[in-house]
C-alpha cells in the first residue's frame, strides 16, 4: 500500500478563502433547488443545469479576484492555467440527479493541489448546512449549525464490521463489479446513493468504507484532504495516493485495517 507523499502545511488565507466559495456556491444553488429548470445532457449522457453552470461561474469568479494566478479545473468549464503552482478543482454540484430531483443529498467539492497534490478539500452540502473542511497540517473539521467540531473516523476491526457506502452498483458496470461484489459480500451492511455525502460521514464515524468507480478529478479531489486529516486514508484500489492522472476507482475507509482488507478483496488476492 502506497501512503500518500508529504506536503506543506495549508496556509490559513486559502481555508479561509474556500469558505468564501462554499458560501458563495451555496447561495446560487439554493435560488434554484426544487424550481422548474432546464436540465441538459452532456457528452456522456450525464445531465447539468443552469444551477451547475452558475454555480461553477460563482466559485471561479472568487478565485480570480482574490488569486488571479491559480489554476483551475473545473466540471463545467475549460481548465485554466493548469500549470500554475496552485490549481483549485472544482465540482460545483456533485449528485446532480439527486438536485434535479428534489433530493438534498447533493454537495458541492472544492479542492486546491500545491505542485498538483491535494492540501485543502472541502465537502460542502449546501441544503443540509453542513461542511466539512479538511486542510494539509491541522484536522478536518465538520460545521453545522450545532457548531463545528473536529471530525474523527471511528475505528473499524474488520469488513465483517463494516458499514460500506457507495453510490451506485451501475458505477462499476464494464468490469469492476466482481471486485466490489467481493468486498460488498464481505462488509456488514451496504448502503447506495451518498455521492460525496458519503464521505463526509466518512470522516465524521458513521460509515467506515466507501467504494466507487467511474470518478472524474472533479469528484475525488477534495475528499483526499477531509479523509486524511480526520485519521482515514484514501487511494485508489490499488493503495496509490490520488493525483489528476488517478483512474477515477476511489476507496476510502476511516480504519487502516478495513481499508488493507478492502485493497485484498478488490485485488482478489
Amino acid at each position: 500500500m502506497t501512503q500518500s507523499p508529504p506536503s506543506q502545511t495549508c496556509p490559513p488565507e486559502f481555508i479561509e478563502l474556500a469558505t468564501e466559495m462554499a458560501e458563495a456556491s451555496a447561495a446560487v444553488i439554493r435560488r434554484y433547488f426544487r424550481q422548474s429548470v432546464a436540465v441538459d445532457d452532456k457528452a456522456d449522457q450525464s445531465p447539468v443545469t443552469i444551477a451547475d453552470r452558475e454555480t461553477e461561474a460563482a466559485l471561479r469568479s472568487v478565485i480570480a479576484e482574490r488569486m488571479p494566478n491559480h489554476g483551475v479545473i473545473g466540471e463545467e468549464q475549460a481548465t485554466t492555467n493548469p500549470d500554475a503552482e496552485y490549481v483549485w478543482v472544482l465540482d460545483p454540484i456533485d449528485g446532480t440527479k439527486r438536485f434535479i430531483t428534489g433530493n438534498p443529498l447533493f454537495g458541492t467539492l472544492i479542492a486546491l493541489l500545491h505542485n498538483s497534490r491535494p492540501i485543502l478539500g472541502v465537502i460542502d452540502m449546501p441544503m443540509l448546512s453542513e461542511r466539512w473542511i479538511g486542510a494539509k497540517g491541522r484536522p478536518s473539521t465538520f460545521i453545522s449549525a450545532a457548531g463545528t467540531s473536529e471530525a474523527h473516523t471511528r475505528p473499524c476491526p474488520g469488513l465483517d464490521h463494516a458499514a460500506l457506502a457507495s453510490t451506485s452498483p451501475e458505477m462499476f458496470e464494464g468490469g469492476n463489479e466482481d471486485a466490489f461484489e467481493r468486498v460488498r459480500k464481505a462488509a456488514k451492511l451496504t448502503q447506495y446513493g451518498g455521492d460525496c455525502y458519503s464521505y463526509g460521514l466518512l470522516a465524521s464515524g458513521f460509515t467506515d468504507v466507501v467504494i466507487e468507480a467511474g470518478l472524474g478529478t472533479y469528484d475525488y479531489m477534495a475528499l483526499a484532504a477531509v479523509i486524511e486529516g480526520a485519521g482515514g486514508i484514501i487511494t485508489d484500489w490499488d493503495g496509490k495516493a490520488l493525483d489528476l492522472d488517478s483512474d477515477g476507482r476511489v476507496l476510502a475507509a476511516g480504519d487502516t485495517a478495513c481499508h488493507m482488507e478492502a485493497l485484498k478483496h478488490l485485488s482478489g488476492n
